[in-house]
């Protein structure tokens, strides 16, 4: 291929090949920046619709199984937040402890463990946010340092033709359309995502919230062994 055809060549992996040094970098880092945030994406996707299935079988539980008859080595969501709730209720409730105080430990007992299985849930929705944020202006940054250096070469071959002027800002602006790819997408998935985590929260703690009101009306093994021996 001659320096005509390659001048000429609009296509765009012409114009990545034409464009500028700190042009392909910048187009090549927006490129990767898109990869990994598809990759994030698809990566919280399936960890949320499991995220999902775990907090619906919260909401659904029956209390009774929280007497330790939880498989410990289920390590699901579900099953982890239970085993704590069994323990406090297998310890039962204290004589001086009230029911409002055996529910809130139990409970305070079920919203460590289902915290520490979201913990991580949240991470790569930075990464999202950051793209979201920045890719445009990185984007725009190359279309700038690609323009300039289009009317510098303006300036020395001393041709103003469409032919000429053409191909160096579309190379330039080429920049700006790989860094709006990449932004829009990120945006829109960080929204949902972090949307979809924030519901996953809140159902979580009110599933928690019934079981232990549940539970504590119940009371505890203790409780119930002093009613039936009165």
């Amino acid at each position: 291929m001659t320096n005509g055809e390659m001048t000429h060549d609009l296509s765009m992996m012409g114009l990545f090949l034409q464009a500028d040094p700190i042009v392909k970098a910048v187009m090549a880092l927006l490129v990767l920046a898109s990869i990994a945030c598809w990759a994030v994406v698809i990566d919280k996707a399936l960890l949320y619709r499991r995220l999902g299935q775990e907090v619906r079988s919260l909401t659904v539980a029956d209390p009774a199984a929280l007497s330790g008859a939880r498989d410990a080595r289920d390590e699901g969501l579900a099953a982890r937040v239970l085993r704590a709730g069994g323990r406090e209720w297998a310890e039962g409730r204290d004589e001086a402890e009230s029911r409002g105080e055996f529910r809130d430990r139990m409970e305070r007992a079920m919203r460590a463990a289902f915290t520490g299985g979201l913990r991580g849930a949240d991470n790569g929705l930075q990464l999202l946010a950051t793209v979201g944020a920045v890719g445009p202006f990185v984007g725009l940054f190359g279309t700038v340092w690609g323009i300039m250096n289009s009317f510098s070469s303006i300036a020395q071959s001393q041709d103003t033709s469409l032919a000429v002027v053409a191909p160096g800002i579309a190379e330039a602006l080429l920049a700006t359309a790989i860094g709006l790819v990449a932004a829009i997408p990120a945006v829109m998935a960080y929204n949902r995502l972090a949307l979809r985590l924030g519901r996953l929260r809140a159902d979580g703690i009110a599933a928690i919230g019934g079981i232990g009101a549940t539970l504590a009306r119940r009371g505890g093994p203790q409780i119930a062994h002093q009613r039936s021996a009165a």
